[in-house]
């Protein structure tokens, strides 16, 4: 049972459908992420309905059109084409003609929407994939790998883990208290999760190196599926993802600091 809200597990897996879609209202969301933390047996039926929601997603892409095909419309629209004489056209040529103009700007429209779409598909993929891996250390019982509340000693524990190295930021007489980090990975590339915690939320910073995450926009989106806030920026070769449930003026004074720290 809820301590808060006297409700009990079996009353918040009912709304753990509408959690993962980011459509439950603000406060039972605010609330059911509370719960999460202290329910074990929640938290992984909550991580189960994320990854199966991403791997439904994922199986969508499948049958997206390939680069290769976006290519061989390009090569076609560009390709140039001889024309007899004006003298010899009938009118019955100009309609047809004008037919052929037309499909070709419909043609140049959908490569652009398809190039469009593919990018912005792999900015929501990429972030889908960090939530994913944020929540799935939400739920589990050792969230980090190497545990201390010093830069000193969580800073030097990566060195040869990944192939770069980064600062971590001086916490002083601010509200963030460093728990730790881990080893996180995007697709193959192996990177740097930390884990801050302000108040009761938790927060997750991951940092890879910069050609490993694309052409994701800096700071897009600013928020995402159930109710996170999402931060990044580029700096030195590298991409940092600020991701958690705490409040947006909360994520942005850690980001501060992270950048500060250079």
């Amino acid at each position: 049972m809820n301590r808060v809200t006297g409700m009990g597990c079996e009353e918040w897996t009912g709304k753990l459908d509408a959690y993962v879609d980011g459509e439950l209202p603000a406060g039972e969301a605010r609330a059911l992420d509370e719960h999460l933390r202290g329910c074990a047996s929640c938290a992984a039926e909550a991580l189960r309905k994320v990854q199966q929601k991403r791997a439904v997603a994922a199986a969508g892409q499948k049958f997206t059109p390939d680069p290769a095909f976006r290519a061989r419309i390009q090569k076609s629209i560009a390709t140039p084409r001889t024309f007899p004489s004006l003298s010899l056209w009938s009118s019955r040529w100009l309609p047809m003609f004008g037919a052929a103009t037309a499909t070709a700007a419909v043609l140049i429209a959908g490569v652009l929407f398809l190039n469009l779409q593919g990018n912005r598909r792999s900015e929501r993929q990429l972030v889908s994939e960090l939530v994913d891996q944020h929540v799935a250390t939400l739920a589990s019982a050792n969230p980090v790998d190497v545990v201390s509340t010093d830069r000193h000693t969580v800073k030097p524990w990566f060195a040869g883990k990944i192939p770069f190295t980064f600062n971590l930021p001086e916490l002083q007489d601010s509200p963030f208290v460093l728990v730790g980090g881990r080893v996180s990975y995007l697709g193959q590339a192996p990177g740097a999760e930390l884990i801050f915690r302000v108040r009761q939320h938790q927060i997750s910073v991951f940092i890879f190196q910069e050609r490993e995450s694309g052409d994701v926009r800096e700071n897009e989106p600013a928020r995402n599926a159930l109710s996170f806030e999402v931060r990044s920026w580029r700096h030195n070769g590298l991409r940092y993802f600020v991701i958690g449930d705490a409040s947006a003026q909360d994520l942005d004074k850690l980001s501060e600091l992270i950048k500060a720290a250079g």
